[in-house]
């Protein structure tokens, strides 16, 4: 059974930083694969808005030459490449100055009746300075919406001032603050695996799970993104938002509905009951790791501070954390989670391991019983898997192995798997909040990852070396393995 596609209403998306990498890899080819699926009402037009002195044909040509490259093989259609383009045009606005503005208007004023989202794919700084241009010029309806993409800020400071700045000119159900990984197939099957099925929820407790482990791993580097990643890291950059939305709808009570304020607030929930990491703590429960010289796939790779101008760093590409949850249905239950750059496979997945069987009836010959896991695997290849104990099949006596239920989207449902911007882009069309962050997530969360900032900082906390290739510093293996237990690195 193929998904109905729901058409949306006609739109005006208005994209700040258009000619940027962001729109040239992801937000072009989501947008076509929207038309393609027949999910653009007309008329739609999409309009590229930045400083580069562009025409509407160069802008068109630049989208074209995105198209060729991103797409994957089949998917570009000459009949459907034709008409996305013609829906596209561009106006070269400044953020901090009038220049442009006026342009930008009288094109949207064409269209006054329909939804107008402005999206933000420039750097945090002008959010505040584009937000005003926005008012000053007249450009918010009733039906503006406005996409803003992390880092929220860089501390909680920065994240409530950045927060009051946008809040004076839009509405907080206006705005959109994205974060892609909410967008991923897995990540919204993950309430589906818990709140449609009778099997799991039941389970979802501290009586019944040991641990549960968050793992989001690179095998890339900086990929000329050494000026942000120096002073931001993998708190920052991972954690604060990918990392804890997805511990939140892991861990995260049973919404009343699946309206989009009964989803945030029990997420919210969850960031609020985070036991503190910090200065008395931060030691024991995080490891700060930065990768050396390695080998990847590709050959022999760079040390960080190799890619850095000066060489001088103790900004972490790694992290690691034991995080404990504060209430009744968790209690006990560790929390690890990690992210890096540069190690031994791309993988992004949560790992549910649960209980060992509190007696076993088969002696030793039948072999070690293995505690059940949960796999949801959200990259590279997106899918679920449950882990089990059977007999292993043939005479010879009960001898018993440990195999997996596995459900690969690709090979389930034998249908192109949308990219995650997809969904969120025509969310933010349809006023559906449920997958961004509310004001009050992001400041909860930064709430619980600034006392481990300071904490570092006050303890001198430095960063453990790790070959790059590898799964992070011994350091990381040790935080796990003191509590009697391992990572998952089954890639």
């Amino acid at each position: 059974m193929s998904s109905q596609i729901i058409p949306v209403e006609p739109f005006d998306y208005v994209v700040f930083g258009g000619s940027g990498d962001l729109a040239e890899r992801k937000l072009l080819p989501a947008l076509y694969h929207r038309q393609v699926e027949g999910q653009f009402s007309e008329p739609t037009r999409i309009i590229g808005a930045s400083r580069s002195a562009l025409s509407n044909e160069e802008y068109r040509k630049f989208a074209d030459a995105a198209l060729k490259e991103h797409l994957k093989k089949g998917e570009y259609d000459d009949a459907e490449v034709k008409k996305f383009l013609a829906r596209l045009f561009y106006v070269p606005v400044d953020a901090r100055s009038d220049a442009g503005w006026d342009q930008l208007k009288k094109l949207l004023d064409e269209g006054k009746e329909r939804v107008r989202a402005f999206y933000l794919a420039v750097a945090p700084g002008i959010f505040g300075d584009i937000s005003q241009k926005i008012h000053d010029h007249k450009l918010i309806t009733k039906q503006t919406r406005i996409v803003v993409e992390k880092p929220i800020g860089r501390d909680l400071a920065s994240a409530l001032q950045l927060n009051d700045t946008i809040g004076k000119v839009f509405k907080e159900e206006q705005i959109f603050r994205i974060d892609h990984y909410l967008g991923k197939e897995t990540v919204q099957n993950l309430m589906a695996l818990r709140f449609a099925n009778a099997l799991y929820e039941p389970l979802w407790n501290a009586n019944h799970i040991d641990h549960v482990q968050i793992t989001v791993a690179e095998s890339v580097g900086l990929e000329g993104r050494a000026g942000y990643y120096d002073t931001a890291g993998a708190l920052r950059d991972m954690v604060q938002n990918h990392i804890l939305q997805l511990l939140c709808l892991t861990a995260m009570e049973i919404p009343s509905s699946m309206d989009s304020e009964a989803v945030r607030d029990e997420k919210l929930k969850v960031l609020r009951a985070l036991k503190p990491i910090d200065a008395s703590n931060v030691e024991q429960a995080t490891v700060r790791g930065q990768y050396r010289a390695g080998a990847s796939a590709g050959g022999p790779v760079k040390g960080y501070l190799d890619e850095l101008e000066g060489g001088v760093s103790n900004t972490e590409t790694f992290v690691a954390i034991k995080a404990e949850i504060g209430n009744w249905r968790w209690a006990g239950v560790p929390f690890y989670i990690r992210t890096g750059k540069r190690l031994a496979g791309r993988v992004s997945e949560i790992v549910i391991t649960f209980k060992h069987i509190p007696h076993t009836i088969f002696d030793q010959a039948a072999g070690r019983i293995v505690a059940n896991q949960l796999i949801i695997r959200l990259q590279p290849d997106e899918g679920v898997k449950q882990s089990l104990m059977i007999k292993d099949p043939g005479p010879g006596g009960m001898r018993l192995r440990n195999v997996s239920l596995d459900m690969s989207f690709a090979s389930a449902f034998n249908v192109r798997n949308p990219d995650a911007y997809e969904r969120l882009l025509m969310d933010v069309i349809r006023s559906n909040q449920t997958l961004f962050m509310r004001r009050d997530e992001v400041e909860a969360a930064w709430k619980w990852v600034d006392p481990i900032l300071k904490g570092w900082e006050e303890a001198g906390q430095q960063v453990q070396g790790y070959t790059a290739g590898t799964w992070g510093p011994s350091q990381a293996i040790a935080l796990i393995e003191r509590d009697g237990r391992t990572w998952h690195d089954d890639i």
